[in-house]
């Protein structure tokens, strides 16, 4: 497991190279809250034949986790993590990509492509949009997190058929138990300065009326994925943030819904997310 330093903060990635010479730019995935680098391991499988695919673990998640000393000099807010991504870009010495985000993921590659035009050819959000403040359900969303994080018991992952309970949470249909278990080891092993902070800082009343003054700006095309299912980030917050670029003036061509999906597109319906992705993508081959 490659490891890079990022401000301080060690940074477990992965990049792939495709099987045969290409061209095409490379797809750059991000992660959700509570989750790791781990998951869109279904897509790469498929899409790392033609693409490079790089993949990383959040700073505070899955395998990038900073020291005792690092994790209280450092901010967890979207625009922070977005400045993460652009260093391992420039560590890395990619030259240009689309970024691929998953609900906080999402909030984030739409920050990168904001600061980083000249590298980011598109987004690609799954599961994530947003951009309007209902302050009560804000209020319930933020606490349940806090106390999610406050009160998980180290020795969760250890409960008999606690995967089995962790498979259908936010899901449509029950996803393989495999990915249950990847989800109790990311809650436990999540850096609780990371959880809270990134929790907090990103659903603030000034951050969720921000997004939409970002999308409206950006210039590089952006496409929204939504689980017609997904009681986490409900379409019509989708549609909304959508709504703001460009490409939604076309009959919102930049809104896809995917069939029987919650929250979770990628382990959810990854051949069907695959699919679309690839119809997006080679849409702006060069």
């Amino acid at each position: 497991m490659p490891i890079i330093d990022i401000l301080g903060v060690p940074h477990a990635y992965e990049l792939t190279s495709p099987s045969s010479t290409t061209s095409n730019p490379t797809l750059i995935f991000i992660h959700g809250w509570l989750l790791s680098r781990r998951y869109w391991q279904p897509l790469i499988s498929e899409l790392s034949r033609d693409y490079p695919c790089l993949t990383y673990d959040l700073r505070g998640f899955g395998d990038s986790q900073p020291s005792t000393d690092s994790s209280s000099q450092v901010s967890y807010t979207l625009e922070a993590y977005a400045k993460d991504l652009i260093i391992l870009l420039e560590k890395l010495n990619i030259k240009r990509g689309w970024l691929i985000g998953h609900s906080l993921g999402g909030s984030i590659a739409l920050w990168g492509a904001d600061l980083c035009p000249e590298k980011i050819q598109g987004v690609l959000c799954l599961n994530a949009g947003g951009g309007i403040y209902l302050k009560e359900e804000f209020e319930r969303f933020r606490l349940a997190g806090q106390q999610l994080v406050k009160y998980r018991p180290p020795w969760l992952a250890s409960v008999p058929l606690i995967d089995i309970l962790f498979s259908r949470i936010m899901v449509a249909s029950p996803i393989e138990r495999k990915w249950g278990k990847q989800r109790v080891i990311d809650l436990v092993r999540a850096d609780s300065q990371a959880a809270l902070g990134s929790l907090l800082e990103s659903t603030t009343e000034a951050q969720v009326h921000l997004l939409p003054r970002i999308v409206s700006r950006l210039r590089q095309p952006v496409y929204f994925f939504s689980g017609d299912k997904d009681t986490v980030m409900e379409p019509q917050y989708v549609r909304y943030l959508a709504s703001f670029h460009e490409l939604f003036q076309y009959q919102g061509q930049n809104v896809i819904e995917l069939a029987n999906c919650g929250h979770l597109s990628m382990v959810e319906q990854p051949e069907l997310l695959t699919e679309k992705m690839l119809k997006v993508l080679i849409t702006y081959e060069i």
